[in-house]
């Protein structure tokens, strides 16, 4: 196939690209990325000179744009978002810009161009926070951010697609992504390269929030899976099945990266903290995936990536995140 990945150059998108070609090598993939802040084309510098592989720079807000990327493609797959809940209680805006108009621009492409599928990537996030058992793709969406209540109106104005006009669309909906190339605003990267510098670690409230951690690379594994397989005007859930506290998960990279748990600093909750995620997979190990990585295994891979790439971290830690941490922590 010949795919347009949008985002492509962010964190699981770069991931899912690479995932691609190297899980199928006739397969060719454009790449449309607007390059913000969290698209990083070091992510993908390895891929430079494949002549399977092209980038192209641009807005998936810019219907022009976006049309002449589509052309001759067979399917679309978008990454394109904002997805920082931290940033989305600031600048909702920007958000809404891309979260929404973004995939209705993708929608009436695929609409115009007829091209054979979309894929849309979501998150769990969109459920609100679960006291007990585990959202199914049936479950209502009841977003409690910013963030999450974009997501929700690009799923919901994807599947009105579908219903309406047939545009044949397709949902992922993932639990907490981790490892190589995260911008380190994530709580993982951050505190993996905070602790690497033996800075605080900024830890929201008592630390008791519950997330559901999964291998960016078996995401990449189960998003590649529904792109061939789903079933159009379907929602997928993809969970990891590892359900952690977010002050074990510290003392845990605390314990991988050799710092003191004096490195722990609270501070203040944010606004509107879902309490805990957790999603129910079964739809899409009925298509044949699993996640293949063990979380101790890929959490140690993780923390080794960053401590062997600080090359590709520390620049990032400067400028506009810095002005980012110190607004958004007081640290």
């Amino acid at each position: 196939m010949k795919l347009l990945v949008t985002g492509g150059s962010g964190f699981i998108g770069s991931n899912f690209i690479r995932h691609v070609l190297t899980t199928h090598p006739d397969d060719r993939v454009v790449n449309l990325d607007k390059l913000t802040y969290a698209g990083n084309p070091a992510n993908l510098a390895d891929l430079e000179r494949d002549p399977r592989y092209t980038f192209v720079q641009g807005d998936v807000c810019d219907g022009k744009i976006v049309r002449d990327a589509c052309r001759g493609v067979d399917a679309i797959v978008n990454f394109a978002a904002e997805s920082h809940v931290d940033r989305s209680l600031m600048e909702p805006d920007a958000f809404l810009k891309t979260d929404v108009f973004g995939v209705f621009t993708l929608l009436e492409a695929v609409r115009e161009l007829k091209i054979a599928r979309l894929l849309h990537i979501s998150t769990d996030e969109v459920y609100g926070s679960v006291e007990r058992g585990s959202s199914r793709e049936s479950d209502p969406v009841r977003p409690s951010n910013p963030y999450s209540a974009s997501k929700a109106g690009g799923d919901l104005l994807a599947l009105a697609y579908w219903h309406t006009h047939r545009v044949p669309v397709v949902i992922t909906r993932s639990s907490n992504n981790f490892g190589p190339y995260q911008y380190p605003e994530k709580v993982i990267p951050l505190f993996v390269t905070n602790a690497l510098d033996d800075q605080p670690l900024p830890l929201y409230g008592d630390g008791r929030n519950v997330r559901d951690w999964l291998y960016v690379l078996d995401n990449c594994a189960g998003i590649d899976l529904v792109l061939r397989k789903g079933a159009d005007g379907e929602v997928y859930n993809i969970g990891g099945g590892h359900e952690v506290e977010n002050v074990v998960l510290t003392r845990q990279i605390l314990q991988l990266t050799g710092r003191p748990e004096t490195l722990i600093r609270p501070v203040k909750d944010r606004p509107g903290h879902d309490r805990r995620y957790s999603v129910d997979s079964k739809k899409v190990h009925q298509l044949g995936w699993t996640p293949r990585h063990r979380f101790g295994d890929a959490l140690r891979a993780t923390v080794e990536w960053y401590k062997g790439h600080e090359a590709w971290w520390r620049p990032l830690k400067s400028g506009e995140f810095r002005a980012y941490y110190e607004r958004q922590y007081g640290l």
